[in-house]
Order: structure tokens, then C-alpha cells, then sequence
């Protein structure tokens, strides 16, 4: 699916631009273009490169010139591999291709650089059946902060070094900040938090969405039920769901398109876009990138999305938690490709 994408104001006087993106609806198209825009240089790090027009475009970009360098996640967390086709695609072209910082159990971010002028965040998986049946989201800014950033980690990442983050940066980096910064942008919430991910498994973020129910913040929690859950998540994600709706939240199950998005608007004025879910493992144990913008835009883009999101999914009866981990073997409706272990 090809759509003109929606997000820059082109008669906007800043220098500072912003786009989102939202998929299924744009489809491949803004990505593809983005990747095309590029004349001197392209750093990109996937999780999951699978999607033949995306590894065509990194090609093509390296044929008409554009120095690409690519880093891939190597293994799962299961031990499997699914980016050795890819790997072997992109080198043999003469892209510089690297398996992701080793520091990392898994490289889960999902960025890429073009000319060093624009950043990419994202929070899809790099494969048809997110472009086609997933809710996914990104952000494209050619902010110099953000961009800055996200170059200095690349190069950090690319070089197997630490990485240290600006202090006063919108974006988030597990496993350095991004529990803490996540629970100040929670924290921050006076009125609405409204909350759209496949997962809470971290009792430190349960936390505050219940800190911020009690004080008076409505909190919304839109989820993916059990598809796409590990079978290892779905104890601890079941009995924090039904400890939300047992303090009085509500969470609506959203069945279609498949959620794999990872969003958190504040008061409908900000909000966060991560590649990492809420679990501990994606704070603590792997490389993902998160930002925050309040720029109007992009943020009234997203909520609208949320907001008819919401409308069509249905109250969510959380089942108990053994029942739904016995019934997670008799899914049907799982997509192997938007799984993030």
C-alpha cells in the first residue's frame, strides 16, 4: 500500500520539521522514500530485515553512490537467526554490513540515518507483515539533537563501545535511561495518559499507571491481548492487566490491524514512541531507542490514530493467567514476524 504521507507542514517557519508515520495505512511507501531521499550517506539498525524492497533500496542506494552501513541483530532471544539472508544480501553488494554491539543481548532498535540530516525511529519490524498487518508507528525529524544522537549511538554501537547519552536528549536508550525516563514522562501526566502496547511486564511502570490512576489522571490501556506474546510473558502481562482493571482502568483489546505499535501519549501534548516494550528485559538487557516530541503535528496525528483505535477495539475481559497461557498454544492468530523476542 502506497499513500502520501501526512505530517510535514511545509509552510511551517521553523527549521525543526517533523513526520509520522502510521502503518498499515502509509505502507512501505514513506520508508522507501525516505531511504530513496538519501545522496551521500545511510546508517541503519534492524532487528528484522526481511522485506525484499527495503534490502532492494539499500542496494540501490549503494549503486547510485550513497555510502550504506547496516547493522543487524544477529540472534533472537531464542537463539534463532532471521537476518543471515540479509546479511549476506548487503554485503555482497559492498554495503558495510555488522551484526549489532555484542554489549546487547539483542539490538531491538529500529533507527535509520539518511545524510546524517534525518532520523528515523520506529517502532516497526522490518518485514512485509508489518507494513501490511501491523499497527506501527514512526517518527522522522531532522532535529540536530535527535539526529546527533542517534548518530553518536550508531557509531558507539558500530565501534562495540559504551555509549552515553546527553542529558537533556528527547531520546531514550535501554539499557542506559530509558526505565527512568520513562516513568518521568508517566509521572508527567496531569490529565490523560493513553497508552497503546503489546505488553506490561515491568512492575516499576504497573507502578506509575496506577500512581497516576490514583491521582486523578485517566488511563487508558490499549492492548493486543495474547497475540504476539512470548509464551514466557504471559503470566506476569495477564496479572498486570487485570490488576489495572481491578483498580478501575480500562484496557480494550485491539484485534485489527495486529498491535505491535509501542505509544504513550501525555495529557494529548506529548508523546513517547519506542521500539521497546514495557518489560524488563527491553529496559535493562538490550540496545532500543525511544524519543518524546510535543510537536503538534505529529502528536495530534497519533492520538487521532489512537483515539480511532480505541473506538473500534472492545472492552477486554482479561482472562486469568493460566487459562491464557494455556490457551496461547491454540492461537490462531499470531504473526511470527511481528514477535520482538
Amino acid at each position: 500500500m502506497l499513500r502520501k504521507g501526512k505530517g510535514w507542514n511545509m509552510k511551517q517557519k521553523e527549521s525543526i520539521e517533523w513526520k509520522s508515520i502510521v502503518l498499515p495505512h502509509d505502507g512501505i511507501g514513506e520508508i522507501m522514500l525516505f531511504i530513496a531521499a538519501a545522496r551521500e550517506s545511510i546508517e541503519g539498525k534492524f532487528f528484522k530485515l526481511q522485506d525484499p524492497l527495503v534490502i532492494d533500496g539499500l542496494i540501490m542506494a549503494q549503486h547510485r553512490g550513497v555510502k550504506v552501513r547496516v547493522m543487524l541483530n544477529s540472534k533472537r532471544s531464542d537463539g534463532s537467526r532471521v537476518n543471515d539472508q540479509a546479511y549476506d544480501a548487503l554485503q555482497a553488494t559492498g554495503i558495510e554490513v555488522r551484526w549489532t554491539n555484542p554489549l546487547f543481548v539483542v539490538s531491538h532498535e529500529k533507527s535509520i540515518l539518511v545524510d546524517q540530516k534525518k532520523a528515523l525511529v520506529g517502532t516497526f519490524n522490518t518485514c512485509t507483515a508489518c507494513f501490511e498487518k501491523a499497527r506501527d508507528y514512526a517518527l522522522i525529524t531532522n532535529d540536530p539533537a535527535v539526529v546527533d544522537e542517534v548518530r553518536r549511538c550508531f557509531q558507539a554501537d558500530w565501534d562495540e563501545q559504551e555509549f552515553v547519552p546527553a542529558p537533556e536528549s528527547p531520546l531514550l536508550w535501554s539499557n542506559v535511561n530509558s526505565r527512568k525516563k520513562t516513568i518521568e514522562f508517566i509521572d508527567s501526566a496531569q490529565k490523560t495518559l493513553d497508552v497503546q502496547h503489546p505488553k506490561l511486564v515491568d512492575a516499576s511502570i504497573l507502578d506509575r499507571l496506577l500512581a497516576a490512576h490514583f491521582r486523578g489522571v485517566r488511563v487508558r490501556f490499549l492492548c493486543g491481548g495474547g497475540s504476539g506474546l512470548s509464551h514466557w510473558d504471559f503470566l506476569e502481562c495477564f496479572s498486570a492487566w487485570r490488576i489495572l482493571v481491578r483498580c478501575g482502568i480500562r484496557i480494550r483489546h485491539q484485534k485489527k490491524p495486529k498491535l505491535h505499535a509501542k505509544l504513550i501519549l501525555a495529557d494529548e501534548k506529548s508523546m513517547l514512541v519506542s521500539s521497546f516494550n514495557l518489560d524488563r528485559s527491553a529496559f535493562d538487557l538490550r540496545r532500543e531507542v525511544g524519543l518524546i516530541t510535543s510537536h503538534p503535528q505529529a502528536v495530534e496525528r497519533l492520538h487521532a490514530q489512537f483515539h480511532a483505535d480505541w473506538k473500534l477495539a472492545r472492552l477486554y475481559h482479561v482472562p486469568e493467567p493460566l487459562e491464557a497461557l494455556a490457551l496461547s498454544a491454540k492461537e490462531k492468530d499470531v504473526v511470527p514476524e511481528m514477535r520482538d523476542d
